[in-house]
């Protein structure tokens, strides 16, 4: 077994820390071994993790007093608060499925979500309970705490645990159902970072709840470590925190990242607190121009690969200043295979299936196991995987040639001058073409007139052709001074319409 990931961490503390394949058994072991330390700080308030073992217990005992069967699926529609990472682990702790609704969705969506995913009861913060009038179940509010406590249930590893939207850059959001076995050992790959730990970490929830990312590898992964997480009502204050909270680690995605290296030019190195040593960065294409500017802030910034149907977590590269275009290597208990350049993986990080969608289930899992995850991919001799592109995303010429849209993108990512970009199929006079939408870089260009930005980015389109073959180079080029439309996670949304 290639052990990269687990050598990433002290041995003395590998050996003390145990992969529990059950939510119930985790939250046991966690508020026992960590019950002292702090788990949780908001406005202010630390709570230990034996309060809040004490808080989910309690929590329990109020879901179990709503008379639903066991794996009843029990929503939540909050922000990343203490009400809503306590409800999540007490809803599945006791046996029931839990779903983290994001907190943008409007009543329509609101509505709609709860019929398709047969919500039985939902939790909802008192700011959006204007928005729950019309939903199809009963709605309590988010802090409901009983009195008394109740045990964890007793689940078997493959009962579903929750359900998370999915849907990337196009396509229909789907409900990806994560089983206990899956989402454990997403949280449990989450340890792995480079240096010591256990019992050190300080992380701010910043990324949603209702992703896997921020669930998984910013909250149940820390907890896992013995950590304390400062929770985060609005991302733009919680970023404006960090020189007070001064987190050891981050888990962003690349958007976010940008920002961050933004605000260390305007206010200066410090502005990080001076303790921040790794940030672990996923969800979209990580350029690595954001990992020279952290290298030079003594930031360590991991880059991985994971689906919301893998749990999230399942390569991670910790060689990025050697590798800055890999996704780096497959955790432990996972295997994987390219096929017809499309990359296939398998493992206990597996989600059980679409709710209630038969047919996009069975076009993505095999019935050996193996998940298509739409990605083309490339292994190295080193095992190190690299993502080239994107199947749906193909782009297919009239001479019947495949062109590879984020293949080009990832070379000029590789340019300081672009802060992002859109490679599509464009019409030139009536002739297909390649085309790019650039959004520069505006801190590289303090002072300079948008004639020279423009000029600047169409060299830059002129250096990239000519290293392409003919038919994958840009024949039209369009600088943008507006962003681009963005998904939930920041990604460029390839349906800028």
């Amino acid at each position: 077994m290639d052990t990269y990931i687990y050598d990433l961490i002290p041995k003395e503390e590998f050996n003390k820390v145990k992969h529990f394949p059950t939510i119930p058994e985790y939250i046991e072991w966690i508020c026992n071994e960590y019950a002292e330390l702090s788990a949780l700080s908001e406005n202010g308030k630390i709570t230990t993790y034996k309060e809040m073992g004490e808080n989910i217990a309690r929590r329990r005992t109020f879901i179990n007093n709503l008379g639903l069967k066991k794996g009843a699926k029990i929503a939540i529609f909050e922000r990343n608060t203490q009400d809503a990472i306590e409800l999540f682990l007490a809803i599945t702790s006791a046996g029931y499925v839990g779903i983290l609704l994001p907190a943008a969705l409007q009543e329509p969506a609101l509505i709609g979500s709860c019929m398709k995913f047969d919500v039985e009861a939902l939790f909802v913060r008192e700011e959006f309970k204007p928005l729950t009038e019309k939903v199809p179940c009963p709605v309590y509010p988010s802090n409901s705490i009983a009195d008394t406590a109740s045990p964890v249930a007793t689940v078997d590893k493959e009962e579903a645990a929750a359900i998370f939207f999915t849907g990337g850059t196009t396509g229909t959001p789907k409900g990806v159902v994560l089983s206990h076995r899956a989402l454990m050992r997403g949280a449990f790959n989450a340890i792995f970072a480079p240096g010591s730990q256990l019992k050190n970490q300080r992380y701010i929830a910043i990324l949603p709840l209702s992703h896997v990312f921020g669930l998984i590898c910013g909250t149940m992964g820390l907890f896992y470590k013995g950590g304390l997480l400062f929770t985060s009502e609005d991302v733009k204050a919680s970023l404006g925190k960090i020189p007070m909270i001064k987190p050891t680690c981050l888990v962003l995605v690349p958007g976010l990242c940008d920002i961050l290296v933004g605000l260390c030019k305007m206010y200066g190195p410090q502005f990080l607190g001076g303790e921040l040593k790794t940030i672990i960065s996923g969800a979209a294409n990580v350029p690595p121009r954001l990992q020279v500017e952290f290298e030079k802030l003594g930031v360590t910034l991991c880059a991985g690969y994971g689906m919301t149907e893998t749990a999230n977590l399942t390569t991670a590269n910790a060689n990025v200043k050697e590798r800055p275009t890999s996704i780096g290597k497959l955790y432990p208990g996972q295997e994987a295979k390219i096929v017809d350049g499309e990359l296939w993986v398998k493992g206990d990080n597996l989600f059980s299936g679409y709710y209630k969608d038969e047919a996009n289930t069975k076009a993505t899992l095999t019935e050996d196991g193996w998940i298509k995850t739409g990605d083309l991919a490339k292994v190295d001799e080193d095992g190190f995987y690299y993502i080239v592109g994107r199947i749906k995303n193909l782009i297919i010429l009239a001479n019947g040639e495949n062109v590879s849209p984020e293949t080009i993108e990832d070379l000029f990512y590789k340019s300081p001058y672009v802060r992002d970009c859109l490679v599509s199929e464009g019409n030139n006079n009536g002739v297909p073409c390649i085309a790019i939408d650039i959004l520069p870089q505006m801190a590289a260009f303090e002072g300079k007139e948008w004639d020279e930005v423009v000029a600047k980015m169409n060299e830059i389109v002129k250096q990239v052709n000519e290293g392409l073959p003919t038919y994958e180079q840009i024949a039209m080029v369009s600088v943008r001074k507006e962003d681009f439309k963005r998904t939930g996670s920041l990604k460029v949304a390839r349906n800028q319409n």
